[in-house]
């Protein structure tokens, strides 16, 4: 009887599901949900190829230190880079006095603590020290920004999805708000404070477009500053900011891949030295053993038993 009831409310209960997800699908093919501006009009980043990328790629140090210029020269002011030191640019090809005097000259000095009176104040920064945040909270980043904070820069190639393709699309990606989008979508047009970027996930950000002109950054090493070979380099930067054992790595892996290539095929050699003419054979144990059938049929006979 319990089986009998339990079945039923398993029934009755399948059936309810079955009639909501009926009514529901048929909802969505009757009255489908209508898409948005930024489904419609969000890109997908351009691409964007840097000697880093694939396999056997390598950063080219020249153009991180041009990245590394646009950052210092135009990044920094808004974005921290919290998760890098100041002697890590050794792995750009800056020298010690050159990464000493960087350090030294950084706009934003190293929060501290008065050795005499207790109380905070500000240093300047030493190769060990970490690149210091331009805001000293959430709070201050957010009353300059417009309530909008800016994301630290040292891992946004890897937590952003495309990477530096994404980086660099947003970068070169501010436009005029189309017509189209506002025709189709008139309650979208983007608010006072905020800019139109189709690289941004729902179009309108609060950061003005950060490379305005071509030759805002005069590279050190005379190379032309547009704003699309800014992008790019400040792309490649950050990348290196979040990689930067990016090449040791690949070397490690592909050392270990040959590696096991190698032995790989050294096994199978020796498995068919060792057993190239040796013979398989199955052997019968249990009851199909010819020995334990004669036990069996001769203990049966001593008892009398048929078969």
């Amino acid at each position: 009887m319990l089986r009998l009831v339990t079945g039923l409310i398993g029934l009755v209960f399948a059936g309810v599901l079955l009639i909501s997800l009926g009514s529901t699908a048929a909802t969505y093919f009757s009255s489908p949900p209508e898409e948005t501006a930024a489904e419609e009009f969000h890109l997908h980043p351009k691409p964007l190829s840097l000697p880093s990328d694939g396999p056997f790629g390598k950063f080219d140090k020249a153009q991180l230190q041009r990245g590394f210029q646009v950052y210092k020269e135009v990044c920094a002011a808004c974005h921290s880079l919290s998760l890098v030191s100041f002697r890590d640019l050794h792995a750009l090809g800056y020298e010690e006095p050159e990464i000493k005097k960087i350090a030294s000259d950084w706009a934003i000095q190293v929060p501290s603590i008065n050795p005499d009176t207790g109380e905070a104040a500000t240093r300047k920064a030493v190769p060990s020290d970490r690149f210091p945040s331009p805001f000293p909270n959430e709070i201050a980043a957010r009353a300059a920004n417009n309530n909008a904070l800016p994301p630290d820069l040292s891992l946004i190639a890897k937590a952003r999805e495309g990477g530096a393709h994404y980086v660099y699309s947003l970068l070169t990606g501010y436009r005029p708000q189309p017509a189209e989008l506002l025709r189709k979508f008139p309650d979208a047009k983007t608010p006072n404070g905020l800019h139109y970027n189709p690289y941004f996930a729902n179009l309108n950000l609060a950061m003005p477009p950060p490379l305005a002109a071509n030759g805002q950054v005069t590279y050190a090493d005379g190379t032309a500053s547009t704003i699309d070979h800014m992008a790019k380099d400040v792309s490649a930067f950050l990348v290196w900011a979040a990689e930067p054992k990016l090449e040791s790595r690949r070397a490690a892996g592909l050392a270990v891949s040959v590696f096991l290539l190698v032995a790989m095929i050294l096994a199978y050699l020796a498995y068919q030295q060792i057993w190239r003419d040796a013979k398989r054979a199955v052997r019968v144990t249990g009851a199909l053993d010819p020995k334990n059938q004669a036990k069996s049929r001769s203990a049966k006979a001593k008892q009398g038993v048929a078969g």
